[in-house]
């Protein structure tokens, strides 16, 4: 039972991981060539109508590998977790059925649209279907959110007699106190991820010395973006949000935190410290005494519940994976506030152009907003386990008993290989556009 658990676990988490690399991309850029295209409207000059095209062959590749990689997935739920489909998906299957429905539909069919219709629409209509398109896959986002809200801290349900889940009210899924902070959190990192892409490409032609006027805007336009994004990504979404996993999920808190014992009166906030889960401490602490417990409740002295409050049950089942994953996610995020803070100081001194140590900076960091998006997400995961439904449903509880451990193990092997493939066909596809660069309707 132990191997099919983890194996069930470790296929799911490594589809969603390679498949998030996408959407994570296509929200952030979708916003960005809706600006492109409104500059363009309003200005007339080209070079914002080829940068809104020009990103948006962007966006088409990682919205089709978005889509491949994203069937799997739901395919999982009735052979892996059909368990949980069962209990659950007079709940789930709702939310997610309008993402595909409504979402899906909206941003693939304007896509083609904007891909293809430019001279037969006009101007207008074209950043409309630019604008849908924006709609469309910001909806998608606000819908799967909406899903794993309701798994994150569930509201307004009944269990019947069969024992399966039921809504007593459909508006409780949007009106969740965790669905908002959740929402924009995920949305302002993806624009964080769009931005570092868009000024990393800038950053790579003026060091080719290849299209210096679009890699002027992609740059300035990314950084000033970015920074804006990096800060709310901090505050105000992230405070939110971790303040929603410390009223809700109290357990999670204190693991992600690294509080092993609770304090008396007001906690320290960690900066660099190792979860030794022997001796219940953290090795080679750097810490801010009180600091935690204002930032969380504004309040120096207000004590926050560790580890040892709780039943080990209750705890998550990976604290070192946890606590890491918000460290490194945090970390990241404070470092693109002070890149992107730099960047901006030498962009004000108009020295950014010629600088090319930091734009060999910016070009190089591209990975890192991934990084710090996926390990996001891991936090949230984590820190729900080892609860499929927060509080009500276990994980070892949602798997398909008929599923071995041995054909999953199998399986997963077998989405390596052909994900391997995948990702190498995204890289050549994307340096292929890159590479060509933005190129205007008269060329």
């Amino acid at each position: 039972m132990e191997d099919m658990i983890l194996y069930d676990r470790l296929q799911f988490a490594f589809t969603i991981t390679f498949h998030y690399i996408f959407p994570q991309l296509t929200m952030g850029l979708s916003l960005l060539i809706v600006y492109f295209k409104w500059r363009y409207l309003a200005s007339k000059v080209d070079k914002y109508n080829d940068a809104a095209k020009f990103f948006m062959k962007i966006f088409a590749i990682n919205f089709t590998m978005g889509v491949i990689t994203g069937i799997p997935m739901e395919f999982q739920f009735g052979t892996n977790w059909a368990k949980f489909s069962e209990l659950t998906g007079n709940i789930i299957g709702q939310t997610l059925a309008m993402e595909g429905m409504f979402s899906f539909f909206l941003e693939s069919s304007f896509l083609v649209l904007f891909l293809f219709g430019e001279k037969l629409m006009g101007q207008k209509l074209h950043f409309l279907t630019g604008f849908l398109v924006f709609l469309g896959s910001w909806a998608s986002g606000y819908f799967i959110l909406a899903t794993n809200a309701w798994m994150q801290n569930p509201v307004g349900y009944e269990i019947v007699e069969n024992g399966k889940y039921v809504l007593e009210h459909f508006s409780a899924l949007f009106s969740n106190p965790w669905l908002i902070p959740a929402f924009l959190h995920n949305q302002v990192a993806s624009i964080v991820t769009s931005s570092f892409v868009v000024a990393s490409i800038g950053a790579f032609y003026l060091l080719r010395n290849k299209n210096e006027e679009h890699g002027k805007l992609f740059l300035k336009t990314g950084l000033v973006v970015g920074f804006v994004a990096s800060v709310l990504l901090a505050m105000p979404t992230g405070d939110w949000n971790a303040k929603n996993v410390a009223k809700y999920q109290p357990a999670s808190f204190a693991a992600m935190e690294g509080i092993f014992e609770t304090e008396k009166a007001g906690a320290e906030i960690v900066l660099i410290g190792q979860p030794n889960m022997v001796e219940k401490k953290l090795d080679n602490k750097i810490a801010v005494p009180n600091v935690l417990s204002f930032l969380t409740y504004q309040d120096w002295s207000k004590q926050i519940p560790g580890m040892d409050q709780f039943n080990p049950k209750q705890l998550p089942t990976n604290v070192p994976g946890l606590y890491y994953s918000y460290h490194i996610m945090v970390g990241l995020g404070t470092i693109f506030i002070g890149i992107f803070g730099l960047a901006l100081i030498f962009l004000w001194r108009k020295r950014l152009f010629s600088f090319r140590p930091l734009l060999w900076v910016i070009m190089f960091l591209v990975p890192f907003p991934y990084i710090a998006n996926l390990t996001g997400w891991y936090v949230a995961e984590l820190g729900r386990q080892p609860y499929l439904v927060y509080g009500l449903l276990k994980t070892s509880e949602g798997i398909s008993p008929t599923v071995s451990s041995g054909n999953t193990l199998f399986t997963l092997l077998g989405f390596v290989g052909i994900y391997l493939l995948l990702g190498v066909l995204f890289l050549l596809l994307i340096g292929k556009v890159i590479y060509y660069g933005p190129r205007s309707l008269k060329h």
